[in-house]
């Protein structure tokens, strides 16, 4: 496996993770932004009033996207057993 090879393995793995791990991210980042907003209107500072409806976002977020995110996962790795499989061949 040359350079250029594992090269190409890291940017995919780069890019897996943030096929991944950005829906969820950015779902916590909006509900925080929103909720942040009405904290400040309402002038209610209570951690559990942001706390609760980010987490809510992000398991909605995992729930809606978990098979796309699944099928990313299973497909990223069958290309690295693949990758194995063609190094212990040579």
């Amino acid at each position: 496996m040359g350079e250029q090879e594992v090269g190409a393995l890291l940017r995919e793995a780069v890019a897996v993770v943030l096929k991944l791990g950005g829906p969820p991210l950015l779902a916590a980042l909006l509900v925080g932004l929103v909720m942040s907003l009405v904290q400040a209107v309402t002038q209610v500072h209570e951690q559990t009033v942001a706390f609760v409806p980010k987490m809510l976002a992000v398991v909605a977020a995992l729930v809606l996207l978990g098979p796309f995110m699944l099928g990313t996962l299973a497909d990223f790795a069958r290309l690295l057993f693949d990758r194995l499989v063609a190094v212990g061949a040579q």
